[in-house]
């Protein structure tokens, strides 16, 4: 990752696709690459072995958790724990002016929230950098239409403008 990322994108954990073929967000049903173009957050189609490109675009990309399962229902407590406490180095290290967490639940557990789902920029800061919540674009999520997809990944694109 470079030094001037002003936009860290934060996945759960890599997919057993991702993890054979060593990019992020490869899942088939995946509609991350999709929704970055279609939102404009990047200038120009792309796909998952784009995705060293995204620093070019101010953008890196990482995830919570590095082991790669088929879905998230494996993943320890304590796992998430070490996970959280290394993203907090990575954001201390990068300064990225926004995290962006792509996985409502996800956030919603490490920031002990209750409710309803919440998409979107938040009051909290993670090492002093703004936090946004993205619903998970994986086709195994049936909590959000592609169209509330596209919105919450377009309301990114406006905060990415002014960061």
């Amino acid at each position: 990752m470079r030094a001037d990322v002003r936009v860290l994108l934060v996945g759960i954990n890599p997919g057993i696709r991702s993890a054979a073929i060593g990019h992020h967000f490869a899942g088939y049903s995946n509609r991350f690459w999709k929704l970055l173009y279609e939102s404009r957050i990047v200038p120009e189609p792309v796909s998952t072995e784009d995705d060293h490109r995204l620093p070019a675009w101010g953008f890196g990309v990482t995830n919570l958790v590095p082991r790669a399962t088929p879905g998230i229902d494996t993943l320890r407590p304590e796992e998430y724990s070490v996970g959280l406490r290394v993203l907090r180095r990575k954001v201390r290290r990068w300064k990225p002016k926004l995290v962006a967490f792509v996985g409502v639940w996800r956030y919603r557990t490490i920031f002990a929230k209750k409710g309803a789902s919440v998409r979107g920029m938040q009051d909290e800061t993670l090492e002093c950098a703004r936090v946004f919540v993205l619903p998970n674009p994986s086709g195994r999520n049936a909590n959000f239409t592609y169209a509330e997809m596209l919105a919450a990944f377009t309301a990114l694109a406006s905060c990415v403008r002014s960061v």
